[in-house]
């Protein structure tokens, strides 16, 4: 199944206009919470009216506004896993299921026990939503979509009401659901780990606009702009000028740095927090650095330094907890690389 999204919606405080399409994959939406990516969804469902654009599933035209075409919802055939679940708090369980399931009431049946069983609701059958932890309600939810035949799942932060270990199982389970189902999903989440571990392709969207859409080891590698780069986690990032074709320099951090090349309108650099690499001695994009603070994490430190005898910005550099040794100075590497260089 191929999705087809080109719509533009005056929000409040900015225009939201995405561009992408997906086809049998799991493209997820990554940003911040309010930059549009929920209202994305709703416009895929029909739930929202895009202001202009086109949406198209398989071919078969969801949105026209030239055309004025606007499918309502329950004819877009489209699975919408909502972030509340949204589940009917009149009825049971089985009921939930069953009311969304397509086909005979033989077929409705036999989908709503199968998919019972796949989400492991087994002895839920006659409890109500009120009665479910959020985990249950959630598989629920996910078995719902699917029993209704849809040609497409739009799964909105589908785990961010969860506890972490209660979070962990179910993305395991979704893991293997969404394997199983092989067509197109949407992804939407603020959680850059959930999206890299879940998704084939990411698009980060920053203000309503998708800034960087690539294959997710592309966007991490590679984010391409100064909010992609923080969305995707990066902590330290400088503003940086070009001094030649090979070398830049670093103003928050004071340093100099030699890469491949530089991009002709170079505006920032950066560089994760883990890419950095111990040295015995002088060489390219190696210099000394003095420990301002030690953080410990749960399984690493956390490393604060700046370059000695200098007011530069501190640099985050983090490792395992047995590679750490109480010292006040250390001299660093930052591989030419992993340097991000930014224009934008």
């Amino acid at each position: 199944m191929k999705l087809v999204v080109n719509i533009r919606k005056k929000l409040r405080n900015f225009e939201l206009a995405t561009d992408f399409s997906a086809e049998n994959e799991v493209f997820a939406l990554l940003g911040a919470s309010g930059c549009g990516k929920s209202m994305t969804l709703k416009c895929i469902a029909g739930i929202e009216t895009p202001d202009s654009g086109f949406i198209s599933l398989n071919d078969r035209i969801l949105f026209d506004s030239e055309k004025n075409i606007n499918l309502p919802p329950q004819k877009r055939k489209v699975g919408y896993l909502f972030q509340n679940y949204a589940l009917f708090p009149n009825m049971t369980i089985w009921e939930n299921i069953e009311f969304a399931a397509t086909g005979t009431k033989e077929e409705k049946r036999q989908k709503t026990l199968e998919n019972i069983r796949k989400f492991s609701l087994e002895g839920l059958e006659n409890a109500y939503p009120n009665q479910l932890s959020g985990g249950q309600q959630q598989r629920v939810a996910f078995a719902r979509i699917l029993v209704a035949d849809s040609e497409i799942l739009l799964l909105d932060e589908p785990f961010s009401a969860l506890d972490n270990y209660l979070k962990w199982q179910l993305e395991l389970e979704f893991t293997e659901i969404l394997k199983g189902y092989g067509g197109t999903a949407v992804l939407v989440s603020h959680d850059r780990g959930e999206v890299f571990r879940l998704a084939d392709r990411i698009g980060v969207m920053n203000q309503g606009h998708l800034e960087t859409v690539s294959g997710k080891h592309e966007v991490f590698a590679d984010p391409k702009t100064l909010a992609s780069t923080l969305l995707t986690g990066c902590k330290n990032i400088s503003k940086a000028h070009c001094i030649d074709e090979h070398t830049l320099f670093a103003e928050e951090w004071g340093v100099e740095l030699k890469v491949q090349k530089v991009p002709e309108n170079l505006q920032y650099v950066a560089i994760r927090a883990h890419y950095f690499t111990e040295s015995e001695t002088d060489g390219e994009n190696v210099f000394n650095f003095e420990v301002a603070q030690v953080i410990e994490d749960t399984f690493s430190y956390l490393v604060m330094v700046r370059l000695v005898n200098s007011k530069g910005k501190l640099l985050r550099w983090e490792l395992e907890k047995d590679k750490w040794h109480e010292r006040m100075a250390v001299r660093l590497k930052l591989p030419a690389e992993k340097l991000i260089l930014l224009e934008k």
